[in-house]
Order: C-alpha cells, then structure tokens, then sequence
C-alpha cells in the first residue's frame, strides 16, 4: 500500500511512449514524483494520460489552429479571464484562438502559449462529453489505483485534479484523510467548471470519503483560476494562493512537489529522517 497516491496533470503521455506499457510509465512517472519530494516515500501515481491522447502531427503542439473546434473555444475563454481588461475578440473561431495564443507568447512566454495548447486539448478530450468512454476510463484508472492503494492522501495536479475530483464523486465509497490540489483548475469558469460531473449546480462541494481539502496554488500560476477555489468549492479546509515555486516554473508538478509548503502538507505521510 502507498502512503501518498498521486493524479498527474497534463504532458504525462511521453512516459507510455517510453514504457511502452501502463505498469511502465506509472513506475517511471511515480520515481519522478517521489525524487521531486526529495523522499523514499512510498508514492503511486494514477497514470491515466493514454486514455486521452489523441495523436499528434507536426507542429500541434505550437499552433492553435489544429486544435478541434472546441478546444479553440476553451483557449479563448481561458485567456480572455487571464487578461488584464476585457478584450474583444474578433473574427472567426481560428483566428480568435490564435489572437489567444499570441498572447500568451507576448505575455508569458512561448512556454506558456505551448502548454496552454497542450492543458486545452486534453481538458477538451475529457470535459466533452459527460459519458464518453475516454472520460470514464480515466476517471476509473484513478479510482481503481486510489481503491487498490488506499492511500492516507491524494496530491492532485492541473487536470489530475479535475480526474480526481470526479472519481470521488463517482465512488462515494473511496475514503482519503487528505485530498491535496495543486495548481488546480476545478473552478475555471467557461472552461471547466460548469462542465464537471456531478454537476456542481453553480457551486461545488468537497468529494464524499475526503476527510480534508487542502488546495495550494503559486500567485502567477495561469492554469489555477480563480485563485481561491473557495469562491466556488465548499468544504476546502485550507487554501494558500501565495506559493512561489519559480518565477517561471509557476505551474509544474515538479515546481509543486519540491516547495517547502507542499512538503509541509505531505509531512505526515512522509517517512520520518
């Protein structure tokens, strides 16, 4: 049994293209998590990236125009919340993703218009469609690990969090003491929360079997908006929008793992030295 079971976010699929299998890529992606903590400790991650890729051709990763219809639109309005005042946005459904994406690069970073294309098209691929089966086969490889490993906390990251928090909802009988978000877009308005299951009815609440909701977010993390999930979550027991994990490392698991506010959170389930 693990003490800590992990729900990686977005990005994780190069791990299946190196093990070549789910058994594989859950090892390699749970010794990274594990070397991040800086801790022998014993550490699962619920792999589940395979059950959402969709193929790549050149070049997708960078531009917004091969995304499907409705990632373009959930790139628009994730940006248009991300921007200073309101922008209009004009022209069709392309060149208005593509105004986002530029954006991005001249605000953040190409980095950051990168990663935004990636976190839209996987968020597109499991918020779709309610029952779709890619939806429900990674929200079951969640909860069979969880189920399996009975773990004392769940760290959740980025779209891990989304996976998480419906595979609670969806298997009432899952117990945790702990349920750890980072960097966690549950309450994006237009882009994610209306779309979770159960439907939150304009205002969510804390898994059943979770015994405490702890949600930690970097102040220049793009991707956890609104910052205080308590605008729009019940039951979340501490929430800290003030993290620095790095000035340009605002969102990463990796950046996550390795601050001393999260290991402070995990510092019971961590072996003692």
């Amino acid at each position: 049994m693990s003490r800590i079971v992990g729900v990686h976010g977005i990005g994780s699929y190069h791990y299946y293209r190196r093990a070549r299998s789910v058994s594989g890529a859950s090892e390699a992606i749970s010794a990274d998590w594990a070397s991040w903590l800086a801790s022998p400790v014993e550490l699962s991650v619920a792999y589940y990236a395979h059950h959402l890729h969709r193929g790549v051709v050149q070049g997708d990763e960078d531009d917004p125009a091969l995304l499907e219809p409705g990632a373009q639109e959930l790139l628009v309005a994730w940006v248009e919340q991300l921007q200073p005042r309101a922008q209009v946005a004009l022209g069709p459904r392309t060149a208005r993703a593509r105004q986002a994406a530029e954006w991005l690069s001249r605000r953040f970073g190409r980095a950051a218009r990168v990663a935004a294309i990636g976190f839209c098209r996987e968020v597109h691929t499991y918020l779709a469609e309610p029952g779709s089966a890619r939806r429900v086969a990674a929200r079951e490889a969640v909860a069979d690990v969880i189920e399996a490993q009975r773990p004392g906390v769940v760290v959740a990251h980025s779209l891990g969090s989304v996976v998480a928090y419906e595979a609670f909802w969806a298997r009432p009988e899952l117990g945790v003491e702990v349920l750890v978000t980072l960097g966690s877009p549950l309450g994006m308005p237009g882009v994610v929360f209306e779309r979770l299951r159960p439907a939150t009815g304009g205002r969510g609440a804390r898994p059943p079997g979770v015994g405490r909701w702890v949600n930690l977010a970097d102040v220049g993390d793009i991707v956890a908006v609104p910052r205080d999930l308590g605008e729009c979550f019940d039951g979340i027991d501490v929430h800290r929008s003030d993290l620095r994990i790095g000035e340009w490392d605002f969102h990463t698991v990796r950046g996550y793992l390795a601050c001393p506010d999260t290991v402070e959170v995990l510092r019971p389930y961590l072996p003692r030295c």
